[in-house]
This record gives structure tokens, C-alpha cells and sequence, in this order.
């Protein structure tokens, strides 16, 4: 509050500063975090903004491009009970500000008040006078052909012209539009705060991610990623966009795992790659039985010519032969004893990973170090990491490691794998994380299905938290395909890829059917690749290569299968069978999914699904036509028979066509 002279009062800064504005919206914890968006979005700002009296309030939204000094403003429009809404595209990577300008407009309250004057009102004269007095203050700060005209207009008002000319003046809409822009804006109230949007690139929109064990292809011990190499066109054909590989760094000798996680580690066994560092090097290095850095140049240029993108795994640990071991003891937590502390979450142990002590006395140091580690492989062509445990690491460093990569390179992508609490995966996601792990692995009824993926996509996270679905990871084998036929692979390949505008698989393990578990009860594959080479057969028969390669083709020719915020359910009289929808933006693209969530029967049911609703006309029938079997269907009413037979295919991916009126043919949705 500002003092006022002379005397004891506390008086505000400008009391005639009579305009509210509240319920600002989409904002992240009052502004602390950044809305999401990519490049190309609309970010649609509402607010409320009222004053006292009966006065037209004009809002005013204000916004400054990445790195720019001069705020683009923008009138916004009233929707009703005094709430206010405008738009803005972001067109760069980076993050954008925006903020509201409110004040009473007082040429549109001299409108408003002159439309409810009857024509022969007595005080017409003194209402022309002050009308023509704001719309010559309005000229007086507008360009010399605007401000022509704002005086024609105020000679109109005050001349001797019929009362019916007067009206017509004042209330013309170029008139109005221009002593808005140009008009008095005293005793503007200024919105508390600045509120952040994050651009990113448009690769943030829709990806589709292949994950694989280079070292699992080639003979004999070295060269892995030369071989890995021709696997590329192979990922290319089933039209993902991401290649993902777990850590290539050296793998640490001393504590080495064995098959299937022992303890004992023969002098063949190759140890899991998240046992980062050895001899031969540690975070920047690469294994050397998987090759060199050409190599590894060799093999992100490949997979750019198959139109393919290379992720890569961020483990920040070390194996306890790391060169960080022997040249920083003070970055690890030590025992009383003095001896490093391995890596635990009882049960588990991990033995042969060292956790890096983020609170250490030289905690910056340890952090320009992680992130040179970034640095490097960016300088190497990588722009997207995933990120190995994000929730065991502060969240401080992970907001400052982002902010450090992104103001070198900022097209980078980073995916937060954070299967933990609720809470700590959307700090992460506020943080800068562009995408998230879920937990749609263990979501599996109905029920589950359509609870979660509503929180996800209509509750307030959508502003920052995009979901990133995996129906099996090296680490999880889930329930779901544990012993599972081929017909619940499919199934959850649908769900994962129609869900969520992302998704992945480990392969080639979920095209290989494999789904059995080390024992009862684990979620750990039974001859885990992450302790072992296996040999893939890609060639078999009962490979789902060409049903995932249709299914990536549909998600790239539909527009809505990007767009989760349209996601919605729909009522169909069997819980063995889920049914929900998505529309692309501009209504280009309207899908419809089904899918029999049993894998061993035959399911059926009615969906409640108003077909005029979608665009059907004069009692003439939506076409629908299944993308998955090429098979055609025609709709009408509200109500509809489904039955799905996981033998033949699990589910439906329905692209909905109407029928024009002018013509005797069938039209895709537009």
C-alpha cells in the first residue's frame, strides 16, 4: 500500500482503479509453472473482470513472445457474467508470458447507455457532447487516418444532424472499434502477475516410441550398434517415431549382475546396462562392446534417414567402478563405516549401483557435471532423453537441469520415468518434464480405464501433464500379459496407441508375445534382457509387426488421435468392452474405439451413441468404416449392436464418414 503525504492513512496505489479480475485461466499454481503447449497450439485465456456500477468493462489480454521486449495486446471478448475470454498462437519454441489490462470503457458505456435513451430523451444534448469528447480524446492518441475519422464522427455528434444520424455515428462499429483501441484507459488495473507458457517443438505433440537392447543384436561381443544399425528399417516399417535406447555407457565390472538378476556374475555375463561406468569410462563413453562414438553418430544418422528419432537413457548412477568413484568419493553416500552405500529399496537391492548424493558439499559441482553429461550427447544429435528415476533426485535439480539443457538446445524433450505417487509425477511434469510414464501398465478394467484416462485428460493436469503410456517396460512384465494369448496383446496395443497421443513398447518382446514372468507373482521377465543377450526371432509368423504397423499408420493419418483433450467415453452395456472417442481440433478427424478387454471370448453389447450428433442428416446413416479389418457399417439412432471377437481381431478403430446432402456418396468427416 502507498502512504499517503501528509498524513497517517494507508491509501492503495490508485483507488480509482475500480476493475476485478480474477479466475484467470489456464494458469499452473497461481502462475509458480508453466501451461504446456507446441508450436502451432492456441492458448484460449479466460478471465473474470467486474467493477462496481453499471459501466461496459473492457479486458485486455497482453502477450510476450520467447525473448521479446514488447507485449502483442489483444481486446477480449465477454461470454457472459462478467467473464472475459481471447486467444493467442504460440509460433516458437520458448517460453511465452501473458498477462490482462482491465478499465472501464467508457465510450462502450456511453453506447450502452445511448441504446436504452428513447429518441426524443431531453439530455440527447449533453449525451451527444460527452460522446464526442471521448471520441475526440481517443483521436488524439491515434495515427492521423484513424483520427480523421474519430473527428468526422465527433463533428457528427455535436453538428446539427437528424437524431437518427447521431445514433447511427456513435454506434457504428468502426467507430467503436477504434476509440477502443485508442480511447482513455485511466486508472487501468494491471493483473497480479505474469502467467508462463512453455512452447515446445511440435515432436512434443504425438510420438510412438520403439525401445530395444542394441547389444541383443550382431555376433559376437562388440560392434553392437553396427549391427543394431539394420534392425532401423525394420522399426521404420511399424511406423514409429522414436527409437529408444537404454544406456550405452560402459557397464561396471565389480558387483555385476548375472541372468535373471543373481548375484553371481560369470566372466560371459553382460550385467545390466543401468550399472553405469567402468575402466573404459562412465556417463559420456560408450560401452565398447557396443562401439565408438562413430558408431554411435553412424547410427543416429541412420535412424534420421529412416525418419526415425534416437532417444537415449539418462541414469544418473554409477556402478562401483565409475571414474566419478575414484574422482569424487564426496558426490556418494557413504556408510559409518566409510564405504560407499549401494542402492535399495527393500527388498530390493541393487548391489551394483552407487546413488549419487544430490545433497553433498559439492552439490554444484555435481550438477554442472550432470549436466555436461546432456550437453554431450545433445552435441552428439540426441534431442530427447528419457530420464531413468527422476523421483529419487531433488526437485530442484531436475527444474535447474532443464531450464540449463533448454537454454542451449532448446528443441530438447525429456520424458520423466516416474512410476511413483501421484503427487510427485505432476512436481515432475510442472518442473519442465515434457511428457510422463503413467500408470496405464496396471489400468486394466473398464472401470480403471476410464477413471484414470478422465483424471488425465479433463482434470486439471492437462495443462502440464502429458501421459506417455507403455503396455510393457524391460522392467515390468505386468499382469495383464503374464501367460496372456496373442488377442491381449493387441488389445492393449489398441488402448495404449489410441489413448494417449504417446505411447511405446519394449520390444521386440511385446511383438514377440513374450509374457512369461521369472516366478509367480513378479512383474520381472522371466531371462530379463537387462542382464542377458537374447536372440529374436523377428521373422515369426505370430509376430504382431503388421498390426502394429497399421496401428502407427492410423494414428498418423488421423488427426484426432493426436488431440487427448477431446478423449471421451461413451455407455456400452458390457464392462468387458470399453468405447470412447477423440476429435482432432478443426473436426478434420473423428474417431471412434472399441475394444473387448476379454482376451478368450467373444463380447458384445449396445453403445449409446447418438449418430446425428456426429453429423448425421435427414434420417441418413453415419458410414463407419474400421480402420483395423477395412470393414463398413451404417449407423443410425442412438443405439448400436457391437460384437468383437478376439480371435479375429479385439477391437474396433471406427473413422466416422457422413452422408452429403448434395450427393449420393460417402464423405469423410470434415
Amino acid at each position: 500500500m502507498a502512504r499517503a503525504q501528509g498524513g497517517g492513512e494507508d491509501f492503495p496505489k490508485d483507488g480509482r482503479a475500480r476493475v476485478v479480475i480474477e479466475a484467470v485461466t489456464p494458469v499452473v499454481d497461481g502462475g509458480r509453472f508453466a501451461i504446456k503447449r507446441v508450436v502451432g497450439d492456441s492458448v484460449i485465456v479466460e478471465a473474470d473482470a467486474f467493477a462496481d456500477g453499471h459501466e461496459i468493462v473492457a479486458c485486455t489480454l497482453c502477450v510476450r513472445a520467447p525473448k521479446g521486449r514488447t507485449w502483442h495486446e489483444e481486446r477480449m471478448q465477454p461470454i457472459g457474467n462478467d467473464r472475459f475470454r481471447a486467444a493467442f498462437s504460440v509460433s516458437q519454441i520458448g517460453l511465452y508470458r501473458f498477462t490482462l489490462r482491465a478499465h472501464i470503457d467508457r465510450y462502450e458505456s456511453f453506447c450502452a447507455e445511448l441504446a436504452r435513451r428513447p429518441q426524443d430523451d431531453p439530455d440527447l444534448v449533453s449525451a451527444w457532447a460527452r460522446g464526442a469528447a471521448l471520441l475526440k480524446d481517443a483521436a488524439s492518441q491515434a495515427p492521423a487516418r484513424e483520427a480523421a475519422g474519430l473527428h468526422k464522427a465527433a463533428e457528427v455528434l455535436l453538428g446539427d444532424a437528424p437524431e437518427a444520424r447521431k445514433r447511427a455515428t456513435a454506434l457504428d462499429e468502426i467507430v467503436r472499434e477504434r476509440a477502443a483501441r485508442f480511447g482513455e484507459r485511466a486508472h487501468e488495473t494491471l493483473a497480479e502477475g505474469e502467467w508462463p507458457v512453455m512452447s515446445e517443438d511440435r515432436r512434443a505433440r504425438a510420438s510412438a516410441w520403439y525401445e530395444f537392447f542394441p547389444r541383443s543384436f550382431g555376433e559376437g561381443r562388440e560392434a553392437h550398434l553396427r549391427a543394431a544399425r539394420e534392425l532401423l528399417p525394420y522399426i521404420a516399417a511399424m511406423g514409429f517415431t522414436v527409437v529408444y535406447l537404454p544406456p550405452i555407457s560402459p557397464i561396471g565390472e565389480r558387483l555385476r549382475k548375472g541372468p535373471n538378476n543373481t548375484l553371481n556374475a560369470g566372466p560371459e555375463d553382460v550385467g545390466s546396462p543401468w550399472a553405469i561406468g567402468s575402466a573404459a569410462g562412465g556417463h559420456t563413453a560408450i560401452a565398447p562392446e557396443l562401439g565408438t562414438l562413430d558408431d554411435f553418430r553412424a547410427f543416429v544418422a541412420e535412424a534420421q534417414a529412416q525418419g526415425l528419432e534416437v532417444a537415449l537413457d539418462l541414469a544418473f548412477q554409477c556402478a562401483p567402478d565409475h571414474p566419478y568413484v575414484r574422482a569424487h568419493p564426496e558426490w556418494f553416500h557413504h556408510r559409518p563405516d566409510g564405504s560407499i552405500q549401494y542402492a535399495e529399496n527393500p527388498p530390493k537391492k541393487y548391489q551394483d549401483i552407487y546413488p549419487l548424493d544430490f545433497e553433498c558439499a559439492d552439490w554444484r559441482g555435481l550438477w554442472r557435471e550432470l549436466r555436461d553429461v546432456a550437453l554431450f550427447w545433445v552435441a552428439h544429435g540426441v534431442r530427447i532423453f528419457r530420464v531413468d528415476n527422476p523421483h529419487t533426485k531433488p526437485f530442484a535439480f531436475w527444474e535447474w537441469w532443464i531450464a540449463e539443457v533448454r537454454r542451449r538446445q532448446p528443441d530438447v524433450l525429456f520424458l520423466a520415468e516416474a512410476f511413483t505417487r501421484p503427487k510427485v509425477m505432476h512436481r515432475l511434469a510442472k518442473l519442465g518434464f515434457s511428457y510422463s510414464y503413467t500408470y496405464f501398465t496396471w489400468r486394466n478394467s473398464k472401470a480403471e480405464l476410464t477413471a484414470y484416462f478422465e483424471e488425465l485428460c479433463q482434470g486439471p493436469g492437462r495443462e502440464y501433464f502429458r501421459p506417455h503410456v507403455w503396455p510393457n517396460t524391460p522392467d515390468i512384465l505386468p499382469a495383464s500379459l503374464q501367460h496372456a494369448p496373442r488377442p491381449a496383446f493387441i488389445a492393449r496395443l489398441v488402448l495404449a496407441a489410441t489413448l494417449s497421443a504417446h505411447y511405446g513398447i519394449y520390444g521386440p518382446a511385446f511383438e514377440l508375445l513374450e509374457n512369461v514372468p521369472r516366478e509367480p507373482g513378479s512383474e520381472e521377465y522371466r531371462d530379463s534382457e537387462k542382464y542377458q543377450r537374447r536372440q529374436w526371432d523377428l521373422a515369426r509368423a505370430d509376430s504382431l509387426r503388421d498390426v502394429i504397423a497399421r496401428v502407427n499408420a492410423i494414428r498418423r493419418e488421423e488427426a484426432a488421435l493426436c488431440a487427448d483433450a477431446s478423449l471421451r467415453f461413451h455407455l456400452i452395456d458390457n464392462e468387458n468392452l470399453i468405447a470412447y472417442s477423440k476429435v482432432a481440433p478443426d473436426m478434420s478427424s473423428v474417431v471412434l474405439v472399441i475394444v473387448n478387454l476379454d482376451p478368450y471370448h467373444r463380447q458384445s453389447g449396445w453403445l449409446a451413441w447418438p449418430a446425428d450428433h456426429w453429423g448425421a442428416e435427414y434420417g441418413r446413416p453415419l458410414q463407419m468404416h474400421d480402420l483395423l479389418s477395412d470393414a463398413r457399417y451404417l449407423w443410425s439412432g442412438d443405439r448400436h449392436y457391437v460384437e468383437l471377437a478376439p480371435a479375429e481381431m479385439p477391437a474396433h478403430i471406427l473413422r466416422i464418414r457422413r452422408y452429403r446432402r448434395s450427393e449420393r456418396d460417402f464423405d469423410y468427416y470434415e
